[in-house]
């Protein structure tokens, strides 16, 4: 008997017939109906996992990036009528000119693809009309209790990620297109295999259950159909509309977010190592598509403007300003580590992982150099794999490319890491795996005990894995739920330490009984100061702690806070409001406590009190007109409500009070004292 020639991995990939019998007559043999090796079949399998992974996901309202993407983007809000100015601006425009700045990151943001279908949606869900814009975009959504119009803006979420759920589904459909078409031409389970893993992984949530990640599912979503259509046009050059295609698809990818650029290097390596292409044939291939990158290229750095000042020296904009040149380097190795370890094992998650939440390192930290090892290994493995034309060749190669994008090494991201941003590189992950996991099942034997080893142990992944997710799906309902998860995960965040405090705030403020309401003040102060500690200069942890200490009518500490925002940041939107604050309290406190009781002098102390910190609060004149005129001072009313008239030009009660004076005036009872100025205002 012969011996059976084995063969290699490589050849499997690469086989594109089936092996023909001599002598049998060529027949169609008819396939089952519904197989497991079946495209709709997989696919269908595919979209029901998603859909009972993520269904939960259905009910979130809005947490961490959805704020300033969508619910206070004033171009998404004009539903259709914004879109061209989502077109022509930086994403985070509208959010940098509410807080009156400019660019914050380094190379801008521009990926105005996602957010156009979120103007979309809201013109169908129902545009906010121009002169109620302003009202959505400066509000505080509370949790529990809602006006109609914050009810509105949770219900239109809901949608939303119905919508992000669909917009998943369809992009996993095409990958398992792209993984069988090209990948796996003749190997349909490996492809479903890997389409699983992909689908499964619980570190997608943030990807999937943070609307604003969208932008992550349409770049993979539009790569993949750039491969799909560059291959189908390679395999009939005549059929120039599948060029077009591929062409158009890689525009939108890049219109989706910059990652689309690893495909200069990651099209020419399939084309070699999936269609036999020498490496001139492969580079050749790739030529059409620079066009593409030079009109995105063009059109980005028209519109994308350059940071601002001072936005380097923000440790939230860039984590390793405190770090030594040695230490940036040593961090960013070892942080890239992370990604493989949560790719691994996907526990515990967060959605931040700012300043402080990864200490500093330097090249005597063990992780570093296990990092180098691991990264080097795998270097190693891609490059000698290549010779080979083998398929975990292109599964690193895709993991190394996008990883590249933002571990920080080569380009500064404003941020040490992000679960959502290892997307893609996953792709390459969920590759390996199901290549090593089907190689393993077929080392076992006989045949049908490594089929149910196999099955086994994707029924025990696919069950962890949803419980992971769901579970995650749920702490992303909002930023309440999902940053008191989160600080048990990363206690020395920064932004997380501020945001569970102010939600503790907003908390406090629905609560009747004032013991209850006032240790959720105390708690987020807690919390406030510890993010000071780690980042002394940080604006929003000062502006809410003021705002905590007035709640709890401590005024000679909330001040010194707003004035702390004021010399960091001068210009801070709410900075007014906030000193307004205090001067309506110090406004309330002289009548509540002194002016109804007829104690006017200790009433017009207050109001000074008031005046000196808001000194354009015209209700505070109007109200010191009215004590200074119930304390018989004549002519310091007048010029009190003088002032009041000019801060408020229509200000009737203040009209009033004028007329009623310059009457008191022209009485001879009145005594002199009271027509003379005594206060200089």
């Amino acid at each position: 008997m012969a011996k059976k020639q084995k063969i290699k991995p490589a050849e499997i990939i690469q086989q594109t017939e089936e092996p023909k019998v001599a002598g049998m007559p060529e027949v169609q043999i008819p396939k089952p109906p519904f197989t497991i090796y079946d495209f709709k079949v997989q696919a269908i399998i595919i979209s029901l996992l998603a859909l009972i992974f993520y269904f939960n996901s259905f009910f979130n309202e809005f947490a961490h990036d959805d704020g300033i993407v969508i619910i206070k983007n004033e171009y998404v809000q004009e539903g259709f009528a914004g879109i061209p100015k989502i077109l022509s601006r930086d994403a985070y425009d509208s959010y940098y000119r509410q807080l009156n700045t400019i660019n914050q990151l380094s190379g801008g943001r521009y990926r105005p693809l996602s957010i156009v279908t979120f103007a979309m949606e809201q013109q169908f869900l129902g545009a906010t009309s121009a002169d109620h814009i302003d009202s959505v975009l400066k509000q505080n959504i509370s949790y529990g209790v809602r006006g109609d119009q914050e009810h509105k803006l949770v219900s239109d979420m809901h949608v939303r990620h119905i919508l992000n759920v669909l917009w998943y589904i369809a992009s996993l459909i095409v990958l398992l297109y792209f993984l069988r078409y090209i990948i796996f031409k003749n190997y349909p389970l490996m492809a479903f295999i890997a389409a699983i893993i992909f689908t499964i992984h619980p570190i997608h949530t943030e990807v999937v259950a943070n609307v604003k990640s969208r932008d992550e599912i349409m770049s993979l979503l539009f790569m993949c159909l750039t491969f799909i259509f560059a291959f189908k046009y390679e395999e009939n050059k005549k059929d120039i509309k599948m060029l077009i295609a591929s062409l158009g698809c890689y525009f939108l990818a890049f219109l989706s977010k910059e990652y689309a650029i690893t495909m200069v290097a990651l099209l020419p390596l399939s084309l070699y190592l999936f269609r036999n292409y020498s490496i001139k044939k492969s580079l050749i291939a790739v030529i059409p598509f620079l066009g593409v990158i030079a009109v995105y290229l063009a059109i980005r750095f028209q519109i994308v403007s350059p940071m601002g000042e001072n936005s380097e020296t923000e440790v939230l904009n860039n984590p390793y300003v405190f770090a030594s040149y040695a230490e940036k380097l040593a961090t960013e190795i070892s942080t890239s580590l992370n990604y493989l370890k949560l790719l691994l094992f996907p526990h515990p998650l967060s959605a931040d992982y700012s300043y402080n939440s990864i200490p500093y390192k330097d090249f005597s930290n063990l992780s570093v150099w296990l990092s180098i090892i691991v990264y080097g290994g795998l270097f190693a493995a891609m490059i000698a794999l290549f010779k080979k034309r083998n398929v975990l060749c292109f599964a690193i190669a895709f993991y190394f490319l996008h990883l590249a994008l933002v571990c920080n090494i080569f380009f500064d991201i404003g941020a040490t890491m992000g679960e959502r941003l290892i997307y893609h590189s996953s792709v390459g992950f969920a590759i390996a795996i199901a290549y090593f996991l089907i190689k393993g099942a077929e080392k076992i034997k006989p045949a049908v005990a490594g089929q149910r080893a196999l099955l086994a142990f994707m029924a025990i992944i696919i069950v962890l894995s949803g419980f992971k997710t769901i579970t995650r799906n749920a702490e992303w309902k909002n930023d309440s739920t999902l940053f008191a998860a989160d600080i048990n995960v990363v206690p020395n965040s920064v932004l997380v330490n501020a945001n569970v405090a102010a939600s503790y705030i907003t908390i406090a403020d629905l609560q009747s009984d004032m013991k209850v309401k006032n240790d959720y003040l105390y708690k987020a102060i807690g919390l406030l100061n510890h993010a000071l500690i780690i980042h002394p200069k940080f604006v929003a942890a000062f502006l809410n702690r003021g705002i905590a200490w007035y709640k709890l009518d401590s005024i000679d500490k909330a001040k010194p806070n707003f004035d702390s925002v004021k010399a960091l940041y001068p210009t801070y939107p709410t900075l007014p409001g906030m000193y307004k604050l205090i001067g309506d309290f110090y406004m309330k406190k002289g009548w509540n406590s002194y002016g109804k009781y007829g104690k006017y002098p200790e009433a017009v102390a207050e109001f000074k009190k008031g005046i000196a910190i808001d000194s354009a609060n015209a209700e505070l004149w109007y109200n010191m007109g009215g004590a200074l005129f119930s304390n018989k001072q004549l002519a310091d009313a007048i010029a009190a409500w003088q002032i009041a008239l000019k801060l408020k030009p229509d200000y009737e009660r203040a009209q009033q009070g004028m007329q009623a004076a310059m009457t008191a005036l022209k009485d001879p009872n009145v005594p002199e004292s009271a027509k003379v100025r005594h206060e200089n205002f």
